[in-house]
């Protein structure tokens, strides 16, 4: 793909990168336990055990995490990596598209797999040796949060919401604010003992927490169905979230483990490394309107 309209494309399915990185994860069979309540029958909501499993992850500030999402037809992806959140987001991760439309135009440029790292003020996207050619050489993209925050039409600062909150305790907070949020019963998820929760957060439901609300309604969701997994310590095993979003259904897993691990996020050479900012100059491609 060398016109362009098509490296124009190219920048923009960058940026979507970020969107489906940290906040995706994957699956393994999971096996309900004998016994299991049933979704809909009448429970109190358990307030006391969502809000001690927010504390526990927040607490212990990072993990594994393996992911996969779907966003209509526009992709799917895996990731998997390590992430840490006790001063922003930090680490690293792989992110590979599956499927969906970006999938052929991600392999065309050589970039269907990218190593990915955050750091606390900006994103670092490693591309293939193909796309690298279009930057000069240059094999990383630099995406500063405070610059994406000002993109037009509200996308990037919904981006830089979904970057600076993408941690295990993000999803609790969530179901915290659902009106309908239950206990389902006791599940083992990969051989490990857990309490799912499950409800339903409308948009409307968030007017105590303003960010988490921007973020849905950047999104274009008025509603979001959440599962969580949570084992006997508090910490988030498995989660899911579905939405209908302005970019099509969205469905993503996410498993956490080993949390506590020690993460680590090198900022990649400035030599071999493209401002996005500044190729968006450089291939002409509007920046912030107002």
């Amino acid at each position: 793909m060398t016109s362009r309209g098509g490296r124009r494309a190219a920048l923009a399915i960058m940026v979507a990168t970020v969107l489906t990185g940290p906040a995706a994860c994957t699956s393994s069979p999971d096996t309900p336990a004998k016994g299991a309540r049933s979704a809909s029958a009448p429970q109190a909501r358990p307030t006391a055990a969502l809000r001690a499993a927010e504390r526990a992850t927040r607490r212990a500030g990072s993990a594994r995490v393996r992911s996969t999402t779907a966003l209509g037809t526009l992709m799917s992806t895996r990731a998997e990596g390590a992430l840490g959140w006790t001063d922003g987001t930090t680490g690293t991760l792989t992110i590979t598209y599956t499927g969906g439309s970006t999938a052929d135009l991600m392999r065309g440029l050589d970039s269907g797999s990218l190593e990915t790292r955050y750091l606390r003020d900006a994103y670092y996207a490693k591309v293939g040796e193909r796309f690298a050619r279009q930057l000069g050489g240059r094999h990383w993209i630099k995406y500063t949060y405070d610059y994406l925050a000002t993109l037009g039409g509200g996308s990037g600062a919904m981006l830089t919401d979904v970057m600076r909150n993408t941690t295990p305790n993000r999803p609790v907070r969530l179901l915290l604010a659902s009106a309908d949020a239950h206990e389902v019963g006791e599940e083992k998820v990969a051989g490990t003992a857990t309490t799912h929760y499950s409800g339903t957060v409308h948009a409307s439901d968030l007017a105590a927490d303003s960010g988490l609300r921007q973020q849905l309604t950047r999104a274009g969701v008025t509603a979001e169905t959440v599962d969580l997994w949570i084992d006997a310590k508090g910490l988030l095993v498995k989660k899911t979230e579905k939405a209908d979003t302005a970019s099509g259904a969205m469905n993503q897993t996410a498993y956490y483990g080993d949390y506590g691990v020690k993460v680590s996020a090198e900022q990649p050479p400035a030599g071999d490394t493209e401002d996005f900012r500044t190729l968006l100059k450089k291939r002409g491609v509007g920046g912030p309107t107002s």
